[in-house]
This record gives structure tokens, C-alpha cells and sequence, in this order.
């Protein structure tokens, strides 16, 4: 059985209490992972705090729904069949290098980016991180965002 991480243990209502943003507009989340139930769970979560989100099983899938509508930020795991989050993050990077990253593998100890991995934050899924430092980085990296920083309060 896979870890779920930290996400499960959190009462998505404290987040949300804690995290309020004001806002004009609700941003576009895309989470790419193969493990459903930490989509279903990041999805709760991140749409509670106000975020538009779609999950994707692979990259492949990823690719297509960026054809639609490009997000305003990715969180992607790294270990996925078909298409992996290295290769994934590899076309994100050349194609579209304003798209923060937020990298997370239960493969990969540490807080430090596993060698090869093109993101801009990496966090350890089933780690030490409460589900408050996830939202955090999301919040941080978005902030430093040139297409709609300073908008985070």
C-alpha cells in the first residue's frame, strides 16, 4: 500500500481557516499523480482554499489538459507509468518555464530536488511536512509568480 502522506491527517477546514487568500480571480491547479486517492485528497483540500483543480494520471494526460487550459501551478510526482514526472517536468521546463513546480515522490528522501528533477520545490510525500507546508510552497511560489504575483495576501 502506497503512503498517502501527510494529506490525510489534516481536517481540510483548518487549512482553509488558516490559509484565506484574497483574490480577484481562483487559481488553476493541475496535480499530476497516479495514486488516486492523494489526488482525491489534494484536490479537497486545494479546492476548499479557493484553487481550481484537475488531476491527471501521467503526463501524457497532464500534456492534454494543458492544450486546454495552461494552470497556474503544478504539483507533480515523480514515479507515475507511462510517462514519468522527470519526463513530464522535462517538457514543462522547455515549453512552459513561467509554471511553478512542485515536485513530490514517497521514493525520494529528503527535502533537497532529487538529482534531474527540473521544479522549483520538492517535498517528500509521507515525510515530516504537515499538509500546511505543501500549501505554504504553493503559496510562496506563486507570490514569486510572474504571470499573477502579488496577488496572495
Amino acid at each position: 500500500m502506497r503512503q498517502i502522506g501527510f494529506l490525510a491527517a489534516l481536517p481540510t477546514s483548518a487549512v482553509s481557516r488558516t490559509y484565506q487568500m484574497a483574490r480577484t480571480f481562483e487559481y488553476r491547479m493541475l496535480i499530476v499523480d497516479d495514486d488516486a486517492v492523494f489526488c482525491e485528497i489534494a484536490d479537497q483540500l486545494f479546492s476548499t482554499l479557493g484553487y481550481t483543480v484537475r488531476c491527471a494520471d501521467d503526463g501524457f494526460e497532464a500534456l492534454a489538459m494543458m492544450k486546454e487550459a495552461l494552470p497556474d501551478v503544478i504539483i507533480c510526482d515523480l514515479n507515475m507509468p507511462r510517462m514519468t514526472g522527470f519526463e513530464l517536468l522535462s517538457i514543462v521546463r522547455r515549453r512552459f518555464p513561467h509554471i511553478p513546480v512542485v515536485a513530490m515522490s514517497g521514493e525520494y528522501l529528503g527535502t533537497e530536488l532529487p538529482t534531474g528533477v527540473l521544479a522549483d520545490a520538492y517535498l517528500q510525500k509521507g515525510g515530516e511536512h504537515s499538509p500546511q507546508v505543501l500549501v505554504q510552497e504553493i503559496r510562496d511560489l506563486l507570490e514569486k509568480s510572474p504571470l499573477r504575483a502579488n496577488i496572495i495576501k
